[in-house]
């Protein structure tokens, strides 16, 4: 028996405060099992107690939501008896530690979690986050991130369509890896986690459990160190094939009715699974260990209930109902496993070689598990931006962005992710935001994730609204209908009242922008500790990073606009109010070397109001194409609708003239659209009736962009601007880097 000492406890992640806590809930010491089980329920990633109280915040209903947060993914009503069902969550320590497996499993978990709720997954998206370009590991994390993600998402057969990337020095010591799935499925077949029916079996099906991933949702509740490679033995390993079995598996036994409820084991294992099927149907639960499927030999009652072993879900079932489902898993070449029974005691019971090795109340680990309102400051505002350095040459300025690290072309990495297994896929990654047809019918979703987080550390709350809005603003830019959104809430340590005040900021933005825009969070995910520990005894923290991932619906994919121009001599036109905003943009960051000034301000009246024109003049077909103004400002959007297009354009000289502010400010909001010459005069009375400002900016046509100024015209060629963006991530990576 392993005593319980002050450094078990606090090796195993709880404050002494905490343990008091156990103490007094059990009535006596805990055994190592026992600790084991209340150290990964109450942690960061499994308790949110740090983020419990701030999250209360978010919009989370509407008329079209049928399941929002608490359950494995969100769900919302698309129509004709069908549901949307989504999630993102984060693999961010585990993919700094073991990139490959670390994102592979993170794909695999979110797939699973939204399988479990009986959805067919029907797209993946990710949002990744990674250091400085030339810092010596970054080329090694990026390779294995992008390998891993492809290699498990192109085994399962769900196409990868979309996704975004960032590179900044706060995260060269803690990468961000955050995935998302979707899925579709009838909403009469929704399935849920809440355990019931007394004496009723409790099933484990999918693979083995072994000695993998063991403390792995402890591990993502702290900071890194210099010792962050010796807890490698946390990281997951995947087996996508295995995954696309068990998909194939529960769908096939979700036909039927024998399931009472379903959980996937993600984060903490058989734990969380175990604890939170329980706790959300007010049941106890017995475990017989000797019962659960092992990979390895002598494995403890601790490791088992630890493990984070990959391609498991436990189950509920329907009493005498076992035979048929384990003919189907066996079908399948699965585990099948009865390992115990729900019971009508409120406690988590275990039993190891005929003796008890657990024996707790379910209570105090989910529901009365710790709950901190951390102390917060909030983050001083920037002075505005008065003073710029040297002239501006818009050409020269422009294929410097184009080729940035935040800018340039993500085509090496979308290369190497199926992005059209499935056949659904409309439009492919490298526009606003990616569509997928709901299978048989004309129905579209589109798919976005979004997040600016030098905006959100310059100024949390206007961070936290600009994110929701980019992300309602790409849906609406294809046409889309936004319905709702997950998040990942990415911050370093709660502890630090600088960093818990970035939390509380950008929520409260977030808050803001869900209500005004119709726009509820139905799902998410809190990640914390993400920093690494200096030599010195401080920490460096990553920016704050809120992603949002959000879905939308085109009654008609096939009136789903694009980003490309279309055609020569069609007219280009800003949408919506422009104030030439330069603080905290990319160029002044890239051309300047400056990272200053407060973000631009998201007016969320003037945003509903542009983006609801936009929308109804892409459905009635009289925008050729569309894209919305964000990183770079107006040049760099133009240039990515140009080369999309294969086509130049002629750009007026701005009134009043300002070339930095006209081309390169960041104003949210706003939208690049051309429309054919007998459209003009009608679509410039509808922005007028509506209160959105439209302005015409010149005409497409030709090989170059040409921006006239008073003095000499600027010019710059589409090869040139292509070799630019298209450069960055090869020359980075090298010939082989998809496999180094």
């Amino acid at each position: 028996m392993t005593e319980i000492t002050p450094q078990i406890v606090a090796e195993h992640g709880l404050s002494p405060q905490e343990y008091e806590r156990v103490l007094a809930a059990l009535g006596r010491t805990p055994n190592l099992v026992e600790l084991g089980i209340f150290s990964v329920m109450w942690s960061e990633h499994c308790s949110y107690k740090s983020s419990r109280l701030h999250l209360k915040k978010l919009p989370t209903t509407g008329p079209q939501v049928i399941c929002g947060p608490g359950e494995n993914a969100g769900v919302v009503d698309i129509g004709d008896g069908q549901a949307a069902i989504f999630k993102m969550e984060s693999h961010n320590h585990p993919s700094y530690i073991e990139p490959y497996q670390g994102a592979a499993t993170g794909v695999g978990g979110i797939l699973r979690d939204v399988f479990t709720m009986g959805a067919r997954p029907v797209a993946n998206l990710n949002a990744l986050r990674f250091g400085r370009p030339d810092h010596p590991k970054m080329r090694h994390l990026i390779a294995g991130v992008v390998h891993g993600i492809g290699g498990y998402g192109n085994c399962v057969g769900v196409p990868t369509v979309g996704g975004e990337v960032n590179f900044h020095a706060a995260y060269d010591g803690n990468i961000l890896v955050n995935a998302m799935t979707v899925g579709i499925a009838d909403t009469d077949k929704i399935f849920y986690s809440a355990a019931s029916g007394t004496g009723n079996s409790i099933v484990y099906v999918g693979s083995k459990t072994g000695r993998d991933g063991i403390h792995g949702a402890t591990m993502a509740s702290a900071s890194f160190d210099e010792d962050s490679d010796e807890k490698r033995p946390t990281v997951q390993v995947g087996d996508p094939f295995t995954e696309k079995l068990l998909i194939e598996a529960c769908l096939e036994l979700m036909a039927t009715d024998v399931i009472v409820a379903i959980q996937d084991m993600g984060a903490a294992g058989l734990t969380s699974s175990s604890v939170e099927m329980a706790s959300k149907g007010g049941v106890g639960i017995e475990l017989v260990m000797d019962d659960v499927p092992q990979r390895e030999t002598g494995m403890t009652p601790y490791e088992m209930m630890l493990s984070e072993s990959q391609e498991r879900m436990l189950m509920v079932l329907k009493p005498g109902r076992e035979a048929e489902a384990e003919a189907i898993f066996r079908k399948w070449e699965l585990d099948f496993a009865v390992i115990g029974k729900v019971t009508d005691t409120g406690r988590m019971v275990l039993t190891h070689k005929g003796e008890v090795v657990c024996d707790i109340p379910l209570a105090p680990l989910a529901d009365d598990a710790p709950l901190y309102d951390r102390p917060h400051v909030p983050t001083e505002p920037r002075a505005e931006i008065e003073d710029f350095a040297g002239s501006v040459d818009i050409a020269a300025d422009l294929l410097t962005l184009m080729g940035s690290p935040d800018i340039a072309s993500r085509r090496w990495i979308w290369e190497q992710y199926d992005h059209m297994v499935g056949g659904d896929t409309v439009q492919r990654p490298g526009g606003d935001a990616a569509v997928v047809r709901v299978h048989g019918t004309q129905k579209g979703l589109a798919i976005s994730t979004d997040c600016t987080p030098r905006y959100c550390y310059a100024d949390p709350y206007e961070g936290g609204k600009q994110a929701i809005a980019e992300c309602w603003r790409n849906l609406t830019a294809v046409g889309a209908t936004p319905l709702a959104t997950t998040d990942c809430m990415n911050f370093g340590n709660p502890q630090n009242p600088q960093i818990m005040g970035q939390f509380v900021g950008c929520i409260e933005g977030m808050a803001e922008a869900c209500a005004a825009l119709d726009f509820p969070i139905v799902s998410g995910n809190v990640s914390l500790y993400n920093e690494t520990k200096n030599e010195d005894g401080t920490a460096t923290g990553i920016l704050p990073t809120p992603a949002i991932g959000g879905i939308g619906l085109l009654a008609d994919y096939t009136k789903s606009a694009t980003i490309a121009f279309k055609n020569s001599g069609d007219i280009i036109l800003a949408v919506g109010t422009r104030t030439g905003h330069l603080g905290q943009s990319l160029w002044l960051r890239e051309t300047l070397g400056r990272e200053d000034g407060p973000p631009p301000r998201v007016d969320l009246a003037d945003e509903r109001r542009t983006g609801d024109l936009i929308r109804t003049w892409i459905l009635a077909g009289e925008l050729t194409a569309v894209h919305d103004v964000s990183d770079g400002g107006i040049a760099v959007a133009l240039a990515e609708m140009a080369l999309a297009g294969r086509v130049g354009a002629m750009l007026n000289r701005p009134q009043p003239f300002d070339c930095a502010r006209a081309f390169f400010g960041e104003d949210q909001g706003v939208y690049l659209v051309t429309v054919r010459d007998e459209a003009l005069m009608d679509f410039l009375a509808a922005a007028h009736e509506a209160g959105v400002e439209a302005e015409p900016l010149g005409r497409t046509g030709g090989t170059r962009l040409i921006f006239e100024r008073p003095d000499a015209d600027y010019a710059v060629r589409l090869d040139d601007l292509r070799a630019a963006h298209e450069g960055f991530f090869p020359t980075l990576m090298g010939a082989n880097a998809a496999l180094a």
